[in-house]
């Protein structure tokens, strides 16, 4: 396999400490830049030696064996340095001398002893989603060492910003499998704020002495998130479908429209979830399998209607969950036919239900964010300021009142000092 590691050997004549005007052989080995010096505990005199042609003068037997000795030490060092390519292993000058010296080398722990370390300790703490994507950053990881650092793994004191711009690199040039496109910006930095993660771990536990991370900057792009609006929504819940199939997906979609629940937790509801609230109404308890965080959503009339719909029916008495049970690829692959048969041009996915709830059905109506933020399920308010959108006609809303706020000041300020001019002529007419 070819390499783009550098590597050569170079022999000297140490000659500030001489003995008897001789001075001991060095070598220094050379790997992409960095190197390491020890000495071949060989002397010879210092008028011997030839130092630009870096061996011993002369056709004497012992100059022919010194020089001799000196090539079997480059073929030895070149041989080791080819072993470790060949197999795809880590690389350093300072790991060839240890090789040739069959001395015990401690470079510190690698990336994979930290992701295998990461990975044991997610293992019960994370919900699968999040597990299977840092399996993905840990697949990308690997690809790159192999194809662009030409090994199969590295050492953490080796990671610095320039690997983590080569990494980015490589991400923004990679094309997945089965995927007409690149990975975008925003996956890129998602990949490369996972091992961020990893490795501030490693920095943590003092596995490594400096953050490699500590001058790189994450750069995402502001993406728009669609959702529905109220005339959509109410198209999609009215609409009379032949198909059984795709009137479920609708019920789903909409359901969550009204509640805010992701797929993944709807479809782990049963009749245990809904239970009556402190207002005497029926409201969905669960907790989120993304964060393990509680939900609790009263439940709209929208919503308990599905429910209804659902009750006895065989889809759910066979699975025994609250709602019928199905994909989430086939769901999305539905519900294109949804958006098709209503008219809706926007690329309708059940994640897009989640921001319809939290933009057309809960903020546009007034509802304050913090509220939106606990029904979500989410644990910081800045993750749902992303789902929030204001509409232009809760723009117009909002102007309009303001509008109307500013009238009334300016009426009563007018009615103030008619009511001033009054009393001032009232006053001129006393003294006449």
């Amino acid at each position: 396999m070819q390499t783009k590691h550098t590597f050569s050997t170079i022999f000297w004549l140490q000659t500030t400490r001489t003995v008897n005007n001789e001075a001991l052989i060095y070598i220094r080995i050379t790997v992409d830049g960095k190197r390491v010096n020890f000495s071949l505990k060989k002397r010879v005199p210092i008028n011997m030696w030839d130092s630009n042609k870096k061996k011993v003068k002369g056709t004497t037997a012992h100059a022919k064996q010194t020089n001799l000795y000196l090539e079997e030490v480059k073929s030895q060092l070149f041989q080791i340095y080819q072993d470790l390519k060949f197999k795809g292993q880590l690389i350093t000058a300072q790991l060839i001398k240890s090789h040739y010296t069959n001395t015990n080398i401690d470079e510190g722990k690698t990336i994979f002893e930290i992701i295998e370390y990461h990975n044991q300790k997610i293992a019960n703490t994370l919900a699968p989603g999040s597990i299977r994507n840092f399996g993905v950053t840990e697949s990308y990881v690997k690809k790159f060492l192999k194809k662009k650092k030409h090994t199969n793994n590295i050492y953490l004191k080796q990671l610095n910003f320039e690997f983590l711009s080569d990494f980015q690199m490589y991400l923004s040039n990679l094309y997945p499998a089965g995927h007409p496109k690149a990975l975008g910006q925003n996956t890129v930095m998602k990949h490369i704020q996972r091992l961020r993660k990893i490795i501030t771990l490693a920095f943590h536990m003092e596995w490594i002495d400096k953050d490699p991370f500590v001058r790189f900057r994450m750069s995402f792009e502001k993406t728009h998130r669609e959702f529905l609006s109220e005339t959509e929504l109410y198209t999609v819940e009215n609409k009379d479908f032949i198909s059984d199939r795709l009137d479920r997906v609708r019920d789903l979609f909409v359901f969550s429209c009204y509640t805010g629940i992701s797929y993944v937790d709807i479809m782990a509801l049963t009749t245990d979830h809904v239970v009556m609230g402190i207002d005497g109404n029926n409201w969905i308890i669960t907790k989120r399998q993304k964060t393990d965080t509680l939900v609790k959503v009263p439940l709209l009339p929208q919503a308990l209607e599905i429910i209804q719909k659902y009750k006895d029916h065989p889809v759910t008495a066979v699975s025994e969950s609250l709602l019928p049970k199905l994909s989430n690829e086939k769901l999305n692959v539905y519900l294109k036919e949804v958006a098709n048969f209503v008219g809706i041009k926007k690329n309708l996915t059940f994640h897009m239900a989640r921001h319809t709830f939290a933009t057309t059905i809960t903020l546009s109506n007034g509802v304050p964010i913090e509220t939106v933020s606990k029904l979500l399920g989410h644990t910081k308010i800045t993750t749902t300021q992303i789902y929030a959108r204001v509409l232009d006609n809760k723009l117009s809303s909002d102007m309009n009142q303001l509008k109307s706020i500013l009238e009334i000041k300016s009426n009563n300020e007018k009615q103030k000092a008619a009511n001033k001019s009054s009393n001032s002529l009232n006053i001129s007419y006393k003294y006449v």
